[in-house]
């Protein structure tokens, strides 16, 4: 070999390398030149196309030895000679470190790293060098680091790795967390980019080690949960969560110890740890949810979802911190959606835990994927027959017998859902999904009855069934639905129960929310249901006094109230709208205290008796023949024109009473020919509207009260007996003069368009 330059040494020993498995069983001496070779070119190379090239070959050469090494007996060689080759293979080892470890090229950090991974992985097959190899881990850490291609390296250190894997012996603690903790901060240095390829890479790594030394790796990351820098602890809970997915057998037992010390972070602000934490939590549910039983994981989505809600509502937030707490509220919503109920443990995690979750508002984003799981439960078995002993006693007794969570509860929540015109068809039928899933947690006797009609309002939902247009329509058929449920029930508890429940609703709820005005119809429907007189009063005075009804949709709201309420208590309903009105004008003409009267007097009593007003009119559409001709001139009459009487007869009160004469015309019109309207009482109604008429006659700007007074005629005047020629000529002379000179906006709006165009049509040429 003297005489020859290192390059054609390379090349030489590159080639007996090439050719060595199918030669070596035959010539032993290829294995002891290559070796031979390769020291030399150690001694004289530093570095560039020769080290590299003595690299490969170090690699193409050990591959094949180990092929006849690990063959046991069935090795060729002489037991003697693979002792000899193994010496000499360390000699190799020990040169190429001391040589080439501090080496200064890239490539060249790459290409020593590997025939160093590659050597020790060999020579780990030799017990008596176990020793030596433990000694060069420092080492091999130590080029490990050096080199900048994180996947390249990655690779070459599994070799050594996955060779180690299959050694029985004891590793020394403090050298193998070397190697864990380089491989480590290579995962969690942010200041590198890391591709998918290079993440996969690594973690595969780490995977290999918590199989090698699971104890020393599981306490290795969880040591680093509690570390300031924030890139560590995420990178931590992205392992920890691998190694709970691989189902590794040393992991299942460890899990429940890494659940509790990943518990200790739920409360950190930063935004990487809190997505971390739920990443980790997907993982630890897709793969043992009996290991989550010392923290409620279900309960940590929830929260996550209600601090988002809340951080991005409060709107102190910069963009990017909006869209990154928007993604963390997708993260909940796609963790919960995509669980997998048949996972061991993971019905009794759910259940009954997820009912926790339907009723608070700030969960109602969560209500499809809790909707999905609660369905996913039922379709396995109805969770509400399941053995009780299978679920923790102590929690289901504060759960069911507690005030949280009722039976109206959930009914309530859900129909607020369902009925919300702003919540959007998806979370609708999600809402009602749920009530037909947990149908026997609401009420036993509703189930045949809900299995047969919520479909129907899910195929209305889905756009099945066309006939159902608008929003309007569909809240109709939603509060029928309630109304047949309770028919369905005959159960006054419950019944007073859910209105009890809804009231409650309704009164918690701003003026401003989608679900207000949903709630008083469904309340109205619910009273209507319920026979206890002093019941209904209750929940209907109660909510009189507390609107406002400054606000036009909490007045459209009592009208809603009184008229969903008097479908079937229409007596009950116009006793206590009297009693109400009675309120607001007692005293009005006789000696009362100033605060009282200031309280008459002040804009909210005005407009809560235009509301009064138009629900007397509402109420006459919604009463039967029987009712209307019993209560319609001495109450509801009567209570209009007193209401009216004591208002400061402004348009708003101007126009409800117009309105209403025009509804209670309208009813009495349809209950036949032979009804008759008391004279005088049409004769007073007839004054007040031809009185209205002249004062717009006079002067009065553009209103929409003269249309308004020429339809309240029009309806008042069909009513027996009826009115002489004369009068009927006055009033007609009356309305067209009025009409002519004071024209409605709306047809003010529609003059003033002809004109317009008039005027574009005349400058055409």
């Amino acid at each position: 070999m003297q005489g020859c330059s290192p390059s054609s040494l390379a090349a030489g020993a590159l080639t007996a390398a090439l050719s060595f498995p199918s030669a070596a069983p035959q010539c032993i001496s290829f294995v002891w030149l290559t070796l031979a070779g390769l020291r030399s070119v150690v001694g004289w190379v530093r570095g560039g196309r020769t080290l590299r090239i003595a690299c490969a070959v170090v690699k193409q050469l050990l591959e094949g030895v180990k092929v006849h090494l690990c063959s046991g007996k069935q090795c060729p060689w002489p037991a003697v000679e693979i002792e000899q080759i193994y010496k000499s293979l360390y000699q190799l080892l020990c040169s190429v470190l001391r040589n080439w470890q501090d080496c200064q090229e890239e490539k060249d950090k790459q290409a020593v790293l590997g025939a160093v991974a590659t050597m020790m992985a060999v020579l780990l097959q030799e017990e008596l060098l176990r020793e030596h190899v433990w000694e060069q881990l420092l080492c091999l850490g130590h080029l490990y680091q050096e080199v900048q291609d994180t996947c390249r390296g990655t690779k070459s250190l599994n070799i050594f790795l996955e060779a180690l894997e299959g050694v029985q012996s004891v590793i020394p603690r403090d050298k193998f967390l070397a190697i864990t903790s380089a491989v480590f901060y290579q995962l969690s240095d942010n200041t590198k980019e890391c591709s998918e390829a290079d993440r996969a890479e690594l973690t595969h790594c780490i995977l290999l080690q918590a199989r090698i030394c699971p104890e020393e790796t599981v306490l290795f990351l969880q040591s680093q949960l509690g570390a300031d820098r924030e890139a560590g602890c995420v990178a931590a809970l992205g392992l920890l969560g691998a190694l709970a997915r691989s189902d590794e057998p040393v992991m299942t037992e460890k899990l429940p110890q890494v659940v509790e010390a990943v518990q200790c972070l739920c409360s950190d602000p930063r935004t990487q740890v809190r997505r971390a934490i739920l990443h980790f939590i997907k993982d630890v549910l897709s793969a043992n949810a009996q290991s989550c039983s010392a923290w409620d994981v279900v309960g940590h989505i929830f929260s996550e979802f209600s601090r988002t809600t809340g951080r991005r509502a409060a709107g102190d937030l910069s963009a990017q911190e909006a869209r990154e707490e928007g993604a963390l509220q997708e993260l909940c919503v796609d963790i919960l959606g995509s669980l997998d109920v048949s996972v061991r443990g993971m019905s009794k995690l759910l259940w009954p835990r997820l009912l926790l979750y339907v009723v608070p508002a700030q969960y109602t984003g969560m209500l499809i994927p809790v909707s999905r799981c609660v369905q996913a439960l039922a379709e396995g078995g109805d969770p509400m027959v399941r053995e009780l002993e299978e679920l923790d006693p102590h929690f289901l007794s504060s759960m069911f017998q507690g005030p949280l969570l009722t039976p109206q509860t959930l009914l309530a929540r859900l129909l607020v859902v369902a009925g919300s015109p702003f919540a959007g068809s998806e979370l609708q039928a999600a809402a009602l999904r749920l009530m037909q899933n947990l149908h026997s947690k609401i009420h036993r006797a509703v189930g045949a009855m809900w299995a047969a009609e919520i479909p129907l309002l899910l195929q209305c939902l889905e756009g099945k069934d066309e006939s159902f247009p608008d929003s309007a329509e569909w809240e109709q058929r939603l509060l029928k639905f309630l109304r047949a449920s309770l028919d369905t029930l005959e159960d006054e508890a419950w019944t007073k129960g859910l209105s009890c429940e809804l009231s409650r609703w309704l009164s918690s709820s701003p003026s401003s929310s989608g679900e207000k005005s949903f709630l008083y119809k469904a309340l109205g429907t619910v009273l209507g249901a319920c026979k206890e007189v002093l019941h209904i009063q209750e929940k209907l005075l109660q909510h009189l006094e507390g609107a406002n009804a400054e606000e036009p949709s909490e007045a459209q709201g009592m009208i809603s109230l009184l008229s969903h309420a008097a479908e079937s208590n229409f007596h009950t309903a116009l006793d206590t709208l009297t009693m109400f009105a009675s309120r607001l004008c007692k005293g009005q003409n006789g000696r009362i205290s100033r605060r009282k009267k200031m309280e008459l007097d002040s804009r909210r009593a005005q407009a809560t008796r235009s509301a009064l007003i138009l629900a007397h009119g509402s109420l006459a559409l919604r009463a039967s023949k029987e009712q209307l001709l019993a209560r319609l001139e001495g109450d509801i009459v009567g209570n209009i024109l007193l209401l009216y009487s004591c208002s400061c007869r402004d348009l708003q009160n101007t126009l409800a009473l117009l309105q209403s004469i025009t509804d209670f015309s309208s009813a009495f019109q349809a209950v036949g020919d032979s009804a008759c309207f008391n004279p005088s009482l049409k004769g007073k109604l007839l004054e007040i509207l031809t009185e209205l008429l002249k004062k717009y006659y006079l002067g009065t700007p553009v209103s929409p009260v003269p249309l308004k007074v020429v339809l309240a005629l029009e309806q008042l005047s069909k009513l027996k007996p009826s009115l002489a020629t004369k009068d009927m000529c006055d009033i007609l002379i009356l309305c067209c003069k009025t009409v002519v000179l004071h024209p409605s906006a709306e047809m003010m709006l529609k003059i003033r368009k002809s004109q317009q165009a008039a005027q574009y049509l005349q400058q055409q040429p």
